[in-house]
C-alpha cells in the first residue's frame, strides 16, 4: 500500500512565492529599505548612522549598536553592522558577517553567538520546508515539534530584548543568556542538516533522531530534548503501528509504514500458485524500519496478517484497546512491546481457534489421509477395477470425466460415503510420469539431480496408471495452510503409492494365476520356478507398502497431529504441516533419485512379468513333467513334431522366466548396498533394507 507522490495533495504555489509566508521576508525588506535609502528615502531612525563605519563609535555605543543588531540576528533578521549571506550554491546555509571596523573583542563575542543564529535560520528554514505534505507525518510532526521549540526560543529572545530596553543587558550577558541554548540548537541544527541532506522521512527521520540521542548521552540536557523530538515525531508514525496491530489496516498516505501491501494477490491464487505468494507477499516488510521496532517487526507484521485473514473470512474482530494498551509512547520501560505482544497473542489465538473450530482443519487433514495418503483404500480398489480400461489407455485418449464420474461411483459405493469431506475429491491426469514431474519442481532437492541425470528414461508410452492423480478441493482460510505447493506434495506421494497398489495388484494376479494350476503338478517345470520368482515380487512390492505405510506415513502423521493440537499460532501449523509433508516425501524415497530410480525399475520388471505371466503359464500347460519325459510312455503318445515343438516353446519358457529371475535379483541384490551406505546418512532407511536385504536372502 506505499503512496506515490502524485497522490499527495501539492503545496499551493503562493504559499512558496509569497514571501510574508516564508519568514525570507525580513532580509528582503532589509534590501528594499537599503535600496530606498539609496535613492534619499530614509525608513527607519537609524539611516542616517549607516553611512559611517561602526569604528566610529565610543565602545560603549558600539556594544549597544551591536546587541540590538545580535538580538535581530537572533531571528534571522539582517542588522545595521551585522549581515546574512547565503553561501552560494546553497541557498539554505548562510553566514553571519560583522563590520571589519568593530571593537575586536566584540566581534569575538559576536562571534561567539553566531552559531545560535546559525541554527535558528537552519532549523526555521526545515521547518517552513518539512510542513509541506509531500514530506509525510513523521516530518510533519517533527516540524511542530520543532515550532514549537522555536516559540520558547523567541520568548527568550523577547525577554533579551525587554532587558536591553531597560538598559540591564550588556553584551557579556547576553552570551551568559544565550549559551544554555547553544548545545541544543547546534545537536538540532546538527539532526536538520543529515536529515536534509538526505532527504529523509519517515522511518529514516526515527533512526536519525535516536541515533543523535545515544550520541549525546554526556549531555543530559540535550539528550532529553532529542528524546523529546523522538517521541513527537513518533506518534504519527505509532498511530498508523496502532491501526496496523490493532486492526490489520494500514493507513499510510504518504508510504512511511515499515509494511507494505500488495493489493493484486487475492486469497484465490493460494489453491492456484505453487508458490503460495499470497501468504508470503500480500503483506511484507519494506526495508527502514525504525531502530526501536526491529528486534518485534516479524510479530508486527504476523499480527496485522492474522487480523486481514479473519476479516477476509468475514469473521470481523478487533483486538480489545484500553487506555494502557494505546501506543503512543515508547521508551525505556518497553511498555509497547508488551502492547504489540499482547495483540499478536490476541490475534493468533482467535485466528487459530477460528481456522480449527469452524473450518475443522483436523478433520480436513483427516480426509486428505484417507484420500490421498491411502489410509483407508477400500475406495481405492473398487476404483481400480472399475476404471481399469480407462487407466490402460494412453494420456490423449483419456476421458478425465469418465474418471470423475467412476472417481465418484466408488466414493458413493464404499465406505467413503461417510466422509461429508468425499465431494471435495477430484482427479487428475498429469502430463508426465513420476520421475519427470520431480525434475520439474525446483523448491525440491531431487529436480536438480534428475533434471541432470542423463539416465532419466521416460516411458515411451505413458499411460493413465502412471500420470492418474488425486487432487482435493480446499477453500479459504484452510488454503493457507493447505496451498497448492502442499496439494503437490500429497500428490507426489499418492502417485508413487497408487502405483506400488497397482504393481500390488498385478502380481497378485499372476500369484492366482499360479495357484490355479497348482493342481496339474507342475513341479520341476519352468512353472514351479516362475511362482517363486513371484512370490519374491509380491514380498518385495508388499515389504515396500508396508515400509511406506507403516514405517513413514502413520507414525510422521501422529507426531504432525500431536503438533497440530500445541501450536500457539497458524504460522507454527503451516510449519508442522510442511515438516510432515517434506519429511514424508524424503523417508518415501522420493527426494533420493538414485534409490527411486532403482525402485522404479524394479516396479517396472514386477509388470512386465506380471502381463508376460499369462502366457508363460498358458504355454506351459502342455509341457510335460521332467520325470514323465524320461520314460516313453507320454513320448510315445505323441509325434516326434509335437514333442520337439513343445521342448522348443519349453526351453523358451524357461529362459524367459530365468531373464525375469536375473534382471529382478540383479537389481535388488544393487539395491541393498545403496540402501545400506545411504542408511548412515539417512538412518530411516535401515528399516527399508532390514526388509529389502530380508527378500534378496530369500532367493
Amino acid at each position: 500500500m506505499e503512496s506515490t507522490t502524485s497522490s499527495f495533495p501539492s503545496t499551493p504555489r503562493w504559499n512558496i512565492e509569497r514571501p510574508f509566508l516564508t519568514g525570507r521576508f525580513h532580509q528582503e525588506a532589509k534590501a528594499m529599505s537599503r535600496f530606498s535609502e539609496s535613492k534619499g528615502f530614509s525608513l527607519d531612525s537609524f539611516s542616517t548612522g549607516l553611512d559611517k563605519a561602526i569604528g566610529c563609535f565610543d565602545a560603549a555605543v558600539q556594544e549597544l549598536i551591536v546587541i540590538d543588531d545580535l538580538l535581530s540576528a537572533m531571528v534571522g533578521i539582517e542588522g545595521r553592522y551585522i549581515l546574512i549571506k547565503r553561501v552560494r550554491g546553497k541557498e539554505d546555509n548562510v553566514t553571519f558577517h560583522v563590520d571589519p571596523s568593530m571593537d575586536l573583542a566584540l566581534q569575538e563575542l559576536a562571534k561567539k553567538i553566531f552559531p545560535l543564529c546559525e541554527s535558528f535560520m537552519m532549523i526555521n528554514q526545515f521547518v517552513e520546508s518539512r510542513s509541506q505534505f509531500k514530506n509525510g507525518l513523521v516530518n510533519h510532526a517533527f516540524a511542530a515539534a520543532l515550532r514549537a521549540l522555536l516559540l520558547d526560543y523567541q520568548a527568550m529572545v523577547a525577554q533579551l530584548e525587554h532587558q536591553f530596553q531597560l538598559g540591564r543587558l550588556s553584551m557579556q550577558g547576553l552570551w551568559f543568556y544565550c549559551q544554555p541554548m547553544m548545545g541544543s540548537m547546534q545537536a538540532l541544527s546538527t539532526v536538520i542538516q543529515k536529515a536534509s541532506t538526505n532527504n529523509f522521512a519517515g522511518s529514516a527521520v526515527l533512526n536519525l533522531l535516536q541515533s543523535q540521542a545515544k550520541a549525546m548521552a554526556g549531555d543530559n540536557a540535550v539528550r532529553s530534548l532529542l528524546e523529546k523530538m523522538t517521541q513527537s515525531a513518533s506518534n504519527a508514525y505509532l498511530g498508523i503501528l496502532e491501526r496496523w496491530v490493532y486492526e490489520g489496516v494500514i493507513d499510510d498516505p504518504y508510504g512511511e509504514f515499515f509494511i507494505a501491501g500488495n493489493k493484486s494477490l487475492q486469497k484465490e491464487s493460494l489453491t492456484l500458485d505453487y508458490d503460495a505468494k499470497y501468504w508470503r507477499q500480500r503483506y511484507s516488510l519494506k526495508d527502514g524500519i525504525p531502530s526501536f521496532l526491529a528486534n518485534i517487526a516479524g510479530k508486527i507484521l504476523t499480527t496485522g496478517k492474522y487480523l486481514n485473514v479473519m476479516r477476509e473470512c468475514g469473521h470481523h474482530v478487533q483486538v480489545p484497546v484500553s487506555e494502557n494498551s494505546k501506543l503512543m509512547s515508547f521508551g525505556s520501560n518497553h511498555h509497547y512491546l508488551e502492547c504489540i505482544k499482547a495483540a499478536y497473542d490476541f490475534a493468533s489465538s482467535e485466528l487459530l481457534n477460528l481456522i480449527k473450530e469452524k473450518y475443522d482443519l483436523i478433520g480436513k487433514l483427516r480426509s486428505i489421509k484417507h484420500y490421498l495418503l491411502l489410509d483407508q483404500g477400500d475406495f481405492l480398489v473398487h476404483f481400480m477395477d472399475i476404471s481399469r480400461d480407462e487407466l490402460t489407455k494412453k494420456i490423449d485418449e483419456i476421458s478425465v470425466e469418465k474418471l470423475q464420474s467412476l472417481l465418484d461411483l466408488a466414493l458413493r459405493t464404499t465406505a467413503a460415503a461417510a466422509d461429508p469431506c468425499h465431494e471435495d475429491l477430484t482427479c487428475c491426469v498429469e502430463r508426465s510420469s513420476l520421475l519427470k514431474r520431480l525434475g520439474t519442481l525446483k523448491d525440491l532437492e531431487v529436480s536438480r539431480t534428475l533434471s541432470d541425470g542423463n539416465d532419466l528414461e521416460e516411458p515411451v508410452s505413458v499411460t493413465g496408471l502412471e500420470t492418474f492423480s488425486l487432487s482435493y478441493k480446499v477453500q479459504w482460510p484452510l488454503s493457507i495452510v493447505i496451498s497448492r505447493k502442499a496439494l503437490t506434495k500429497y500428490q507426489l506421494i499418492f502417485r508413487f503409492l497408487f502405483r506400488c497398489k497397482h504393481v500390488d495388484r498385478q502380481l497378485c494376479g499372476a500369484w492366482q494365476v499360479h495357484q490355479g494350476v497348482r493342481a496339474l503338478n507342475m513341479r520341476g517345470t519352468a512353472i514351479s520356478r516362475s511362482s517363486l520368482l513371484c512370490r519374491s515380487m509380491l514380498k518385495f512390492i508388499n515389504s515396500l507398502l508396508h515400509y511406506l505405510t507403516f514405517e513413514v506415513l502413520e507414525p510422521n502423521w501422529h507426531i504432525m497431529h500431536n503438533r497440530l493440537q500445541t501450536a500457539k499460532s497458524i504460522d507454527e501449523v503451516i510449519q508442522h504441516h510442511d515438516f510432515f509433508l517434506d519429511k514424508c516425501l524424503r523417508e518415501c524415497l522420493l527426494l533420493l533419485p538414485e534409490l527411486l530410480k532403482k525402485v522404479e525399475r524394479l516396479k517396472s520388471l514386477c509388470l512386465q512379468y506380471a502381463a508376460a505371466t499369462q502366457w508363460l503359464i498358458s504355454s506351459s500347460i502342455d509341457i510335460p513333467k521332467l520325470d514323465e519325459s524320461s520314460d516313453g510312455s507320454v513320448g510315445n503318445s505323441r509325434s516326434p513334431s509335437r514333442a520337439v515343438k513343445l521342448t522348443t516353446r519349453n526351453t523358451t519358457v524357461a529362459d524367459s522366466i530365468l531373464k525375469f529371475e536375473r534382471e529382478f535379483n540383479a537389481e535388488l541384490q544393487s539395491l541393498g548396498p545403496i540402501l545400506s551406505s545411504s542408511s548412515q546418512a539417512e538412518p530411516y532407511l535401515s528399516h527399508l533394507a532390514q526388509w529389502i536385504l530380508g527378500v534378496g536372502k530369500d532367493q
